[in-house]
């Protein structure tokens, strides 16, 4: 008999398990909708008791606030790895991370953005997470106005306008809208990001 998604996770330690059980409820929610996110209907898929998830997630909304704080999670790892040393070819890499995140965790997306559970909302702690996510975001841009990389702006502005077009595409792109969506996600963040360069005559 082939081993269960939890007897395969419960050897690697809890954080393992927890990751397993968490991209069980993701793939969950992406096939079957909001109404397969019960503990009954997730502690099956995985091959455990419903006691398992209780005890390491309390109930159906801290499973799903630990599904939104993972996907954030995912794209903080993820960012953190750019060692792009240029500010403004740093915002270019930061952009093909967060596309290259949301195509590899996709069954988060929807819920860190989308809130398609009915009746629940991410805690102050959880949003606070968010929000650190999109600070390397926004420490870039800062990093890009203080070397003359961009002119002049307010970073939070310019990085919310630069994560918008990247959100955008990416979502386009996961609804199978896009017929080129490598082409289309390059040439919009070059666009946008290169827009905010100085011109010729800001740079004399």
């Amino acid at each position: 008999m082939a081993a269960t998604p939890y007897a395969r996770a419960q050897g690697h330690g809890q954080s393992a398990l927890r990751t397993a059980l968490l991209d069980i409820a993701g793939e969950l929610l992406a096939t079957e909708g909001p109404e397969a996110l019960s503990m009954r209907r997730i502690a099956s898929a995985a091959g455990c008791s419903t006691t398992v998830l209780y005890t390491l997630f309390g109930g159906k909304d801290g499973l799903v606030e630990a599904l939104y704080v993972e996907g954030f999670s995912r794209f903080s790892r993820r960012f953190e790895a750019v060692r792009e040393e240029d500010p403004l070819y740093r915002l270019y890499a930061l952009g093909h991370a967060y596309r290259a995140t949301a195509l590899a965790a996709r069954n988060y997306y929807d819920l860190m953005f989308g809130r398609p559970i009915s009746g629940w909302e991410p805690s102050p702690e959880a949003m606070a997470v968010a929000q650190e996510t999109f600070g390397h975001l926004e420490r870039a841009v800062t990093a890009c106005l203080e070397q003359g990389r961009i002119p002049s702006g307010d970073p939070k502005v310019i990085a919310e306008s630069l994560w918008s077009v990247a959100h955008g595409v990416v979502s386009l792109e996961l609804a199978g809208h896009l017929s080129d969506p490598d082409a289309v996600f390059t040439a919009a963040i070059t666009a946008i990001g290169f827009g905010f360069a100085p011109t010729e005559e800001e740079d004399r």
